[in-house]
């Protein structure tokens, strides 16, 4: 009986992460709905102004003023 159950456990990992990944990847098709509200619009243009800002400090910070 024992010698039943070794295959079994060794095939037990394999089996499970493959259920794992395909119950995730079919989960996650249903999952990616796009919203375009106006709230969303306007987080995004907020987020893209900070963007701005930051790289705008970055450059400014690479060259600073000379005196």
């Amino acid at each position: 009986m024992p010698q039943l159950l070794y295959p079994l456990l060794l095939l037990a990992c394999p089996v499970g992460m493959g259920l794992m990944m395909w119950f995730m990847m079919r989960g996650g098709a249903h999952t990616t709905q796009r919203s375009d509200t106006p709230s969303t619009h306007a987080e995004l243009d907020e987020l893209r102004r900070e963007i701005a800002d930051l790289r705008a400090a970055q450059k400014d910070a690479r060259h600073p003023l000379r005196s």
